[in-house]
């Protein structure tokens, strides 16, 4: 090849070498670009799926028609939570306590026949909603079934899971009527006519498994209602009666806490402070 045509043949790739370069810069910008827009969308996706599993999971767990925990929860939360006292028990250095309380609300079947299904249910809604917000944020409150509602207290004792139960009776005594109809005849404050029996047991004391403390609780609960209903029962009175310090001897009547000093009900928004031997 004739040395001027090597020296053009030459300076003509020298021209076309930066060209070549800036193509395939910008090919590597668009490939990483189409990348990175590629694994933002898995990211994503991600998310929805693992929000959408959270939401799985925590629909498997809720009772449809309260809203609160459903039967299935509170096993696994009852057995966890004994496994976890008696860990505690185990190192004898902090030993942890765990009340379970059983109500069973009466008076229901009158509010059916009076409203009707869908009105009495949504009144059932509205007081399983009213009596999760009596209990601390660490404590589950779950539809044991029918019109039964249990709540596990962890790191309760008697003497707070009896102002628990005080409570939670006086919750459902003075719960008001709901979803009342366009120029329905009804008093503002007017009462639902519910009220509560409630069937008390502590571990280790009434039991070291699940099984034994629900049936001392269905037991402490048979008792409530054979008082007459709308108040508490510990396994501890089935033996001893009534006449204890955390007992109303007249059923339907508030009872006295500790010591004799009645108790005072009140309402809560978030849960309610500690109470007894319930810590914070």
């Amino acid at each position: 090849m004739p040395t001027p045509l090597l020296l053009q043949a030459l300076a003509a790739l020298g021209a076309a070498a930066p060209a070549a370069a800036g193509v395939l810069a910008l090919r590597r910008r668009r490939d990483r670009a189409e990348q990175g827009g590629r694994e933002a969308e898995l990211l994503a996706k991600i998310a929805e799926l693992a929000e959408e599993r959270d939401e799985l999971v925590r629909t498997a767990s809720c009772d449809p028609l309260t809203g609160v925990w459903n039967y299935r929860h509170l096993q696994l939360t009852l057995d966890r939570e004994i496994e976890r006292a008696r860990r505690a028990e185990a190192t004898a250095i902090d030993p942890r306590p765990l009340a379970v309380l059983l109500l069973e609300v009466d008076g229901f079947d009158a509010v059916v026949a009076e409203h009707g299904r869908a009105r009495a249910n949504a009144m059932l809604r509205d007081l399983a909603q009213r009596l999760a917000m009596e209990i601390r944020g660490c404590d589950t409150l779950g539809r044991y079934g029918g019109e039964e509602f249990l709540a596990l207290l962890p790191d309760t004792g008697p003497e707070g899971a009896a102002q628990v139960a005080e409570r939670l009776c006086w919750s459902v005594r003075r719960h008001r009527l709901t979803d009342r109809h366009p120029g329905e005849n009804a008093a503002p404050d007017a009462r639902s006519g519910l009220t509560a029996a409630v069937g008390l047991a502590v571990l280790p004391r009434d039991g070291a498994h699940a099984a034994l403390l629900l049936r001392a609780a269905d037991r402490a609960l048979a008792a409530a209602r054979a008082a007459g209903g709308d108040c508490w029962r510990s396994t501890e009175q089935l033996t001893s009666g009534p006449a204890g310090p955390n007992a109303s001897s007249t059923p339907g009547m508030v009872s006295s806490g500790p010591g004799g000093t009645p108790l005072t009900p009140h309402a809560t928004t978030v849960g309610p402070g500690p109470t007894g031997d319930r810590p914070q």
